[in-house]
């Protein structure tokens, strides 16, 4: 006896005059149907670029289930644009003998003629959707280039009012009198050539100003002292960007020194639009400039000559760098020299701000050989756990495996009970299944990441063969082995605290 029964899925992006609603595709849906009982589907305010709609991963989840015997669509776009989904959408209809009907493009999926026009024409959906993007990115530069404020909240300083340029509705960026004297003095300290980024975090935190409910950080200033949106646009700052290789929208005379700049990412840049200027967008923006031109340079020029500047974080003081944090913030630890020419970790948040306690005094050299004895100890204990097989096992999979087992038995248990079932132990059944599948689904990702994650026996041999020749391993040795066992050290002068991979 056939207990499945057909489903009807419908999509719409956005209410549109020129679009069909979700009722009228139900309508034409279930005339295909001839009266037949069916499940909806419906997704309203989701595009068809991809599958991520809730709806529509319930309507796959019910046909893994095997309780769909057939789909039923407007129209073949209303499951997805993209060729690649729809090919796997084919794919696992196909595997659960699911049969697909379009009710305005009649497709027999069961023979090769079908499947063929079915894909020339989800082509051209496809078409369709890349050709619109076009045109939304040809009105998004078109506005940019005309001083539109596009999207986003305001930069620290400003507030956004509403507006009218060129007899369109937008917003404009208008000073914030406090946030902008702030501004203007980071701008100020920065064109220092001996204030740093920690002098200037320091002093707000000493005021016990805070920046959205949060310390100023580095990369917050970093970010805010590239931006030209402060920047009071002459013609200095027109030959600056002209001598960086950006496009600039506006002629030179629009750079009169009262307004400021929106920096947008060009075209085809990959870059990030504040680390490199080249074929980057400048326009003159409505707005007025809080910094003059002379100030912003100077603090670009330094930003520029700073040997730090796009330059690496890569480890050299020690193999703990970026795996060992402060026990009491969670920030970083940094390998720092006293006078006696001892090394020392030293809390970033505390040397940038002074508002941490900091760590405590530990040796960089006591603190690294400390752990190394402990990687020894959880190697061996592994190793003999494994039999030296690294494959062999992992509690921690093994345990989510058990939950998993545990859960197909209770699913497939009230799969049993949906035969013969009355309305009321349906209903409960159908929803107990889509908790725990909802459950199941989360423990096949974390245990797909931990298998994903876990160390290969080649890579297992290598750290045992560099642990064990300890002495004669080289910086980068050292560093393989503990990103290979350790996720994360949070250590104080009273208490180490770490994070195991294995």
């Amino acid at each position: 006896m056939n207990n499945r029964i057909d489903a009807v899925y419908a999509r719409q992006s956005v209410d549109k005059q020129d679009s069909i609603s979700i009722e009228s595709q139900i309508d034409f849906c279930k005339y295909e149907l001839k009266g037949g009982s069916c499940k909806e589907y419906i997704d309203k305010g989701y595009s068809g670029k991809n599958t991520d709609r809730p709806r529509f991963q319930e309507l796959v989840r019910d046909i893994e289930r095997g309780l769909i015997q057939r789909v039923v669509v407007y129209k073949l776009d209303r499951i997805s644009r993209s060729i690649i989904d729809f090919a796997s959408m084919m794919e696992l209809f196909s595997r659960y003998n699911v049969e697909f009907v379009s009710s305005t493009e009649k497709f027999d999926t069961s023979t090769p003629m079908g499947r063929a026009m079915l894909n020339i024409c989800i082509v051209f959906a496809q078409l369709e959707r890349e050709t619109i993007q076009k045109r939304v990115t040809d009105a998004y530069y078109s506005r940019c280039t005309k001083g539109f404020h596009m999207s986003g909240k305001a930069p620290y300083g400003y507030n956004l009012e509403p507006t009218v340029l060129d007899g369109i509705n937008t917003k404009m960026m208008v000073a914030d009198p406090e946030a902008a004297e702030r501004v203007k003095l980071m701008f100020e300290m920065y064109a220092e050539p001996e204030i740093s980024f920690g002098d200037i975090a320091r002093h707000f935190a000493q005021q016990g100003i805070d920046f959205d409910g949060k310390e100023l950080q580095r990369a917050t200033l970093s970010n805010l002292l590239r931006n030209p949106v402060y920047a009071q646009a002459d013609l200095d700052v027109y030959e600056f960007f002209k001598a960086q290789g950006a496009n600039i929208a506006n002629d030179a005379a629009d750079f009169s020194g009262m307004n400021g700049c929106y920096l947008f990412q060009g075209r085809d840049v990959t870059e990030r639009k504040n680390a490199d200027l080249k074929d980057q967008i400048l326009v003159v923006a409505p707005h007025e400039g809080l910094v003059s031109s002379e100030t912003w340079l100077a603090v670009r020029r330094k930003l520029l000559s700073n040997a730090n500047f796009g330059g690496t974080n890569k480890a050299k003081n020690t193999w703990l760098a970026g795996k060992i944090k402060c026990g009491n913030c969670g920030m970083g630890l940094m390998s720092t020299n006293n006078p006696a020419g001892y090394s020392y970790f030293r809390c970033r948040k505390r040397a940038d701000r002074g508002s941490c306690a900091g760590c405590g005094t530990l040796r960089v050299r006591e603190f690294e050989e400390s752990v190394y004895d402990v990687m020894l100890y959880k190697m061996g204990e592994f190793q003999t756990l494994t039999d030296g097989n690294p494959m062999k096992a992992n509690p921690k999979i093994t345990a989510l495996n058990v939950e998993l087992a545990q859960l197909e038995v209770e699913i497939e248990k009230l799969l049993d009970t949906l035969s013969g079932a009355n309305k009321t132990l349906l209903s409960y059944a159908n929803r107990k299944i889509e908790e725990l599948d909802t459950r199941r689904q989360t423990l096949i990702k974390a245990i797909a990441n931990m298998s994903a994650e876990a160390i290969s026996p080649e890579h297992f041999n290598r750290i045992s063969h560099h642990l064990d020749n300890w002495d004669n391993a080289d910086f980068e040795d050292r560093r393989l082995v503990v990103d290979g066992l350790i996720s994360q050290i949070r250590a104080t002068s009273e208490s180490v605290q770490i994070e195991w991979k294995i």
